[in-house]
């Protein structure tokens, strides 16, 4: 600052007239201020004499004091110096007195801080606490300043939840007239929120609006969070939140009146309490389109209506519509058609009539976009979410899908777009200001299942690799019983178009459990495409290369039709087995004994392991159909599925597998959210299955490509636990089907007594099932397989209760299910937990 008032000296140096008077004193912000109180005669501006300054030049500080259009200085233009002086911060006293007939101004300049340090703090680093305070080294020193920014050090710790911060700045004097500004800050202890109440809310129940806010409750595991932490922006922002939810489900007058919050001293946390007036629930009573463009009918974007009549009125499905409907329109030619919806309301009926009026907006055109804040990441990678650009019509809508997609990335802290008037009258500057955030994950997962027993990962990934929005993750998981690694990449935008490119290599390897006899080791490479057909649909197209080889001890494959009867006559060494530990024969051990007495495999396993290594060559897709209202927690809406995978594309293998899934969610009553999941699939094999399946009498599959189903159909039963299996084998293995259907409904509630940061939920389930139609090898080497009536379309069914548990630690879950029906060879399994985490 004192470089540029020495910069004012000679623009802003005049002439002064002067008067001479007794003097008086008058104190302002701190400083004592001497004025003159009479009229006395004109001086010239160096008649000024400046008193006490060291710093800053005698013409600068005379240069504060201007005379009026008479060219004399009257008590106003004194007055209007002396707080011009002031208000600079560079002075800690100004007098101005009159001597001998000359204005003699007396000053005492603040000193200069040498250094500004943080002592006491270790929850905010000293790099925040620069940035945010405004006094700095080298400048000086200001009372008013360092109160200011006292108080501003004060806001950072209350925004982290430390209301009991104190903040006391210290200075030390050192020669030359410079200090050093120590602010000593105590901390405190965290400030929470002890609880949330919402007051006129009927249609759901306080529970249910719990789960939509970001602010939670302090509990015992709050410190894995920091949701419950008192933040007056995240309140606020719950605000709008909660009104969007109502919105959402109908409530087109709802509001959210009024966030109290209060600090309790008793329970050392703030009470926060939502005041809500719902309103009526609304369905939608009709549907018209009309248009003010002569040329333009209306009535071709009835089809991308996302409202339907009679449904619950829906302001997130209105202003989607909008969206759509102004891009279609903009492809039809008519670049500044404005999509405006316009809802009626009958208060009677409890209805809303909806007319989506097509107009003629403004000719305002898109003069410059302006992206700010992004240090890290690239340009391109945030102007290629505008579906507009620069030169183009001006659309609101497609700026708001804009500022949505950039908030999807999860790249921006804060994603904010605003507009500027243009160099004309017709032109628009659009700026978009974001703060970057740390989009890099380090991970350790860790978990168990009753099906691949202890389970750990480590993995490291990154959603904005090198700026350009790429995505990379490396991982390598080691288990009980299942091995491997996988590297990903995806680039969002291939060549510029909005087209996922994927690349997958991964290895994978399953150990022998009691589920299976056999390891298996798969090595493979997929890259796949991805296209956002809307918002809600999307379509995965891939291409998979695999090489897979499974092993057996010995012992499992040593019936090899020595003699028919396979009992007595196969000799057998000392030591082999499932004891080649043993250091003595077992009592009356001759050397011969039945193969099957160390175990055998069944055939279709043991026809792969002479397989060797087969390659499976395959094309497929995925078409995703996903309304969820949350997907980690879904409460209602849709998520369907259907895939195709046609392998023969080259390779070993030969056939077209078919899969279809189906949840549906949907609330109940008071929490209690229903689930129907309806899924089915198909296998069939051609040209005789290629060479993997060569010797199969059926020409179909092989074992290996079939479905193998258990809890994932039918809960109360094993891995691959349902469905065919090789009876004549010791090992009876599960064989798998080329025909499966299954069918749940499940009801999920949660416990009312206990907080809902406890994540705990409730769930009663029915389920219905069944595998069927093998069609692999049946005969190998004179052994035949012996299905005793396991390929069976004889339904399965079980009922069971669950809880679900949103840990800190993962999405953990405990089943507990009871068969009803099964078929003779089926495995129960009636208590299955599954779970696991990254941290």
């Amino acid at each position: 600052m004192m470089v540029g008032l020495r910069g004012l000296r000679g623009g802003l140096a005049a002439a002064l007239v002067m008067f001479a008077a007794p003097a008086a004193t008058v104190t302002a912000v701190g400083l004592s201020v001497t004025v003159a109180s009479t009229v006395a005669s004109a001086q010239t501006a160096s008649s000024i004499v400046v008193e006490g300054n060291r710093r800053i030049e005698a013409d600068t500080i005379r240069s504060y004091f201007k005379p009026g259009p008479s060219g004399r200085l009257d008590n106003a233009a004194i007055d209007d110096g002396l707080k011009s002086l002031v208000g600079t911060g560079l002075f800690s006293d100004v007098r101005v007195d009159h001597r001998g007939g000359r204005l003699v101004v007396v000053v005492t300049e603040n000193a200069v801080i040498g250094r500004v340090a943080f002592e006491g703090n270790k929850k905010v680093k000293d790099e925040q606490l620069t940035a945010e305070v405004q006094s700095k080294p080298r400048g000086a020193l200001s009372r008013a300043t360092v109160q200011s920014d006292t108080q501003r050090i004060i806001e950072i710790y209350r925004h982290s939840g430390r209301y009991d911060v104190t903040v006391t700045p210290e200075y030390i004097e050192r020669p030359n007239n410079r200090v050093d500004l120590i602010f000593v800050i105590n901390e405190g202890k965290k400030t929470g929120v002890e609880a949330i109440r919402f007051i006129g809310n009927n249609a759901f129940s306080s529970y249910r609006l719990r789960d939509i806010i970001k602010t939670r409750e302090s509990n015992i595991l709050s410190f894995l969070t920091s949701g419950d932490v008192y933040d007056p922006d995240r309140v606020e922002a719950d605000r709008d939140l909660i009104r969007r939810f109502y919105l959402k489900n109908g409530y087109a007058d709802v509001q959210v009146i009024a966030a109290l919050t209060e600090y309790d001293p008793s329970v050392k946390g703030f009470i926060v309490t939502f005041k809500i007036e719902e309103g009526q629930k609304y369905r939608v009573g009709s549907i018209e389109f009309s248009s003010t463009i002569p040329s333009f009918d209306a009535n071709a974007l009835r089809g991308l209506s996302r409202v339907s009549v009679g449904s619950v009125y829906n302001v997130e499905a209105v202003e989607k519509s909008v969206e759509d409907m102004t891009v279609d329109a903009s492809r039809r030619g008519y670049a500044f058609a404005q999509v405006r919806p316009r809802g009626d309301r009958n208060f009677e009926n409890h209805t809303v009539s909806i007319v989506f009026e097509v107009t003629e907006g403004a000719r305002v055109y898109i003069e410059r976009i302006n992206i700010r804040g992004n240090t890290r990441t690239r340009d391109y990678v945030l102007r290629r979410e505008f579906d507009i650009g620069e030169g183009d019509a001006y659309n609101r809508a497609l700026i708001d899908r804009a500022e949505r997609r950039l908030k999807n990335l999860d790249y921006f802290t804060t994603v904010k777009i605003t507009q500027e008037p243009g160099s004309s009258p017709d032109r628009v500057i659009v700026n978009v200001d974001v703060e970057e955030k740390s989009t890099g994950d380090f991970s350790v997962s860790g978990g168990y299942s009753t099906a691949d027993g202890f389970l750990a990962e480590v993995g490291v990934s990154e959603r904005n690799l090198l700026g350009r929005g790429l995505y990379a993750k490396a991982s390598v998981q080691y288990g009980q019983y299942a091995r491997g690694y996988t590297l990903s990449f995806v680039e969002p935008y291939l060549l510029g178009y909005r087209v996922a490119l994927g690349l997958d290599l991964y290895q994978r390897e399953q150990r022998a459990n009691r589920y299976i006899s056999y390891n298996s080791k798969t090595f493979g490479f997929s890259p796949r495409l991805g296209f956002q057909l809307r918002e809600d649909l999307s379509l995965q197209v891939r291409y998979t290369i695999s090489s897979q080889k499974i092993t057996l001890p010995a012992w499992y494959t040593n019936c090899n039709n020595i003699n028919p009867d396979f009992v007595n006559s196969f000799p057998t060494s000392f030591g082999v087995g499932p004891n080649p530990a043993a250091t003595t024969p077992p009592i009356g051990y001759t050397g011969m004994a039945s193969c099957f007495d160390d175990g055998e495999a069944s055939v279709p396993v043991k026809a792969g392991l002479a397989m060797g290594s087969v390659l499976t060559s395959s094309m497929g897709y995925t078409l995703t159909y996903n309304t969820l209202d949350n997907n980690k927690n879904p409460t209602s809406g849709i998520l369907a599925t259907l895939g195709q995978d046609f392998a023969g594309v080259g390779g070993d293998t030969r056939y077209l597998k078919t899969t279809g899934d189906v949840k549906l969610y949907t609330p109940i009553v008071s929490d209690i959210v229903g689930l129907i999941h309806l899924q089915g699939g198909i296998l069939n094999g051609w040209g005789n299955g290629g060479a993997a399946n060569a010797g199969n009498p059926n020409g179909s599959v092989r074992m290996l490509d079939n479905f193998q189903m258990g809890p994932n159909l039918v809960r109360g039963f094993q891995p691959m636990g349902i469905g065919p299996r090789d009876m004549a084998s010791t090992t009876q293995d599960a064989l798998g089907g080329t025909k499966y259907w299954g069918a749940s409904a499940e009801l999920q509630m949660p416990f009312w007594f206990l907080p809902k940061e406890a994540g705990l939920k409730g769930a009663v389930f029915a389920d219905a099932g069944s595998l069927w139609g093998y069609e692999g090898i049946t005969s190998y080497l004179g052994q035949n397989v012996d299905l005793q009536g396991t390929d069976t379309m004889k339904v399965r069914t079980s009922v069971g209760v669950g809880l679900i548990w949103a840990s800190p630690f993962g999405p953990l879950r405990f089943d507990y299910a009871v068969p009803i029906n099964k078929v003779t060879g089926d495995r129960i399994q009636q208590f299955r937990f599954g779970g696991g985490t990254s941290f």
